[in-house]
């Protein structure tokens, strides 16, 4: 419930300067009451000192680790289509994004199969104070695995689910960063699709804006501790981004995702994509859409169940405040 205590407190001094009408002297004095309760009162609910837990306010800038400057358009209309590409390239931005990344992954194992990973992977910031954002990021896959070889089934279902939490600084302009854990949990619904190991680490991103330039990486590295399956988890993910920004929302892109397994043989151990795509920031009525299309080829891959190659198409709602 709003808490309203101005309207209370001219409701009721003017309750008593009608009572006391017949009185000037009176009268004057409830007047003088009347002004000096409604400032108290307005001075009690703008006061800074008390500010709760809750969502990033809308009031600050979507960018830069999570706050920042104002821009110029929000107060003409809402943010432009080239600034919402630029957020939407920020990993710690300070809005609510809801991408759904497809990924296919082409000639998978001797059977040369196709798997298909639907991340559905929301992003939402917290503002913890004014100078702190905690912004929550958390992958939930959906995979499709074809028989890659002889004598292995096919499987369909939810992948390991993986929360990263960073915390960053608001308003940072020039070097925007975030850190904190990243973890995983075995709730695959078929062996296949995770490894059964409860897994934590580190996380780190850190990025720069430039002009029309938003260049930065990525990057975690996570420990299993717990868990009913057959091998420990020592793997590294690093993921660079370098975005050009054109006008209207159009941008390219190159944004591939590295990961190694230190626990594999050196033959299978990396995979290192190369390629690129361009994208588009579209505003369906008030609601900006981020479109993107990339292919990568894998110039490193484990050459047992490796994939050749792959596309990826990602939507993402964009939810401004």
């Amino acid at each position: 419930m709003k808490y309203k205590p101005i309207t209370h407190s001219l409701t009721a001094c003017a309750a008593v300067a009608a009572f006391k009408a017949t009185h000037r002297q009176n009268l004057l004095a409830a007047a003088l009451a009347c002004a000096l309760g409604a400032m108290t009162a307005h001075g009690q609910t703008d006061s800074g000192f008390y500010r709760p837990l809750t969502l990033a306010a809308a009031n600050e800038s979507a960018d830069g680790g999570g706050g920042g400057q104002a821009k110029e358009g929000e107060d003409k209309g809402g943010l432009s289509e080239e600034e919402l590409a630029k957020i939407a390239q920020n990993p710690v931005a300070n809005l609510i994004s809801v991408p759904f990344q497809n990924n296919f992954n082409f000639g998978i194992g001797p059977n040369h199969v196709t798997q298909w990973d639907l991340n559905f992977q929301p992003v939402i910031p917290i503002t913890l104070s004014k100078d702190w954002n905690l912004i929550t990021r958390t992958i939930l896959p959906i995979i499709n695995q074809p028989s890659p070889a002889p004598g292995i089934r096919s499987a369909f279902g939810l992948g390991d689910i993986n929360p990263t939490l960073f915390l960053s600084p608001a308003g940072s302009k020039k070097f925007i960063w975030g850190v904190g854990p990243t973890l995983t949990f075995p709730t695959a619904t078929d062996p296949l699709l995770g490894n059964g190991m409860y897994s934590a680490g580190p996380a780190l991103v850190g990025l720069t804006m430039q002009g029309h330039w938003v260049v930065g990486a990525l990057a975690n590295n996570q420990w299993s501790y717990a868990g009913w399956g057959s091998k420990s988890v020592n793997a590294f993910l690093i993921q660079p981004f370098i975005n050009y920004n054109f006008g209207h929302g159009w941008y390219v892109v190159t944004a591939p995702i590295m990961t190694a397994d230190w626990r594999a043989s050196h033959d299978n151990m990396w995979v290192v994509p190369v390629g690129g795509g361009f994208g588009k920031v579209q505003k369906f009525g008030k609601l900006p859409i981020n479109l993107q299309l990339s292919a990568y080829y894998n110039a490193v891959t484990p050459k047992d169940l490796g994939a050749d190659w792959q596309l990826r198409f990602e939507f993402t709602f964009m939810f401004p405040r």
